[in-house]
């Protein structure tokens, strides 16, 4: 039993990294968007979507092996940091799912401004990894609120 938590463990922390490691790829992508080619703005816009992408599925890793922290760790449902970091990530998750999506999706169309998008990409950005972070604080400081 020790071996399996602490593996899970263990997978829990490394898909935290990757959860919130690449996003930080994105500020200087973004920065060098501004200033692209039409050309290379594709190319950019593709390593988003791909960081994005990773993000994600190492969201459904960092979920699964916490629901199996809590099943069999010493932490019941109800702690009020397990609360908290459930409403964080459920938050996160919708704004993953619709930010960075709506964002890109405008970025082609005509008659849009691409300064003001580029702008609120790099916001998306900064609210997610702040997003991210919060659940980190919660999770490695596992503060009692109530």
């Amino acid at each position: 039993m020790k071996f399996y938590y602490g593996a899970v463990v263990f997978a829990h922390v490394v898909s935290a990294v990757i959860s919130v490691g690449p996003l930080f790829l994105l500020l200087p992508l973004i920065r060098r968007l501004r200033m692209a080619k039409a050309e290379a703005e594709d190319i950019y816009l593709a390593f988003i979507r791909v960081i994005i992408r990773l993000v994600m599925h190492a969201g459904h890793v960092l979920v699964i092996s916490g629901i199996l922290l809590i099943l069999s760790g010493p932490w019941p449902w109800h702690t009020s940091w397990i609360v908290l970091t459930l409403g964080v990530m459920l938050l996160s998750g919708v704004f993953l799912a619709t930010g960075f999506s709506a964002v890109l999706k405008k970025f082609h169309e005509p008659g849009n401004n691409k300064d003001a998008i580029i702008k609120k990409l790099r916001r998306t950005a900064w609210i997610y990894i702040s997003l991210m972070l919060v659940m980190l604080w919660l999770m490695v400081q596992k503060p009692v609120v109530w």
